[in-house]
């Protein structure tokens, strides 16, 4: 039986979205991960910084580098992070577990002081990202691949985007919000038919 664009049957017999293939290490984050909402502050922040590293590459690239990226920034721990200095990231530049990307690294300290702030000012970072679910009208009535091609950025991407970038935030565009959005679960793109589209 044929299955409809954007989907796949693993060799494990589930029917899951297509991005994450045959990789076991994949698909365990499209299963348990990918879309499920997350309010726990030190994940949100690690993830809009990964996403951030993410740009130009692979996701399954800083999935399977993620412990040392954990490792290098103290588990995402902003506060922890926002201590870090110059020092640290010439350290990190010469660091192989992690992308050794300069701007970014820098860009992660940066916007560790910023989420102090965000966390003051709202009580915590759930609290502020939360504020950014989007309305119903702007989501596809039926989540199937033609649509989900279509959400690359949003309306609320380039709200929530555009609100960081005036708070200081680096590396938050729009297109690399929306991905943050989607992983944790802030809008849920599983597709419809993938196994585990109604968590």
């Amino acid at each position: 039986m044929n299955l409809p664009k954007g989907l796949a049957r693993s060799d494990d017999g589930f029917v899951r979205c297509w991005w994450c293939g045959e990789h076991e290490d994949y698909r365990h984050y499209h299963d348990h991960e990918w879309g499920r909402p997350v309010h726990d502050d030190t994940r949100l922040f690690e993830k809009i910084c990964l996403e951030g590293f993410q740009s130009g590459l692979s996701w399954l690239t800083i999935l399977r580098k993620r412990e040392g990226f954990r490792e290098a920034f103290h588990g995402f721990d902003f506060e922890r992070v926002a201590r870090m200095t110059k020092r640290d990231v010439d350290r990190l530049v010469e660091n192989a577990a992690i992308v050794r990307h300069r701007q970014k690294i820098e860009s992660t300290i940066h916007n560790a002081k910023r989420a102090r702030e965000l966390a003051e000012e709202h009580g915590s970072l759930d609290a502020y990202f939360w504020k950014f679910v989007p309305p119903t009208s702007e989501r596809p009535t039926r989540m199937i691949h033609e649509e989900l091609a279509r959400l690359g950025k949003t309306e609320t991407s380039i709200r929530l985007s555009k609100d960081l970038k005036k708070r200081g935030w680096s590396f938050v565009g729009p297109t690399t919000v929306y991905a943050f959005m989607q992983a944790m679960g802030l809008v849920n793109d599983h597709l419809e038919g993938c196994h585990v589209q109604a968590f």
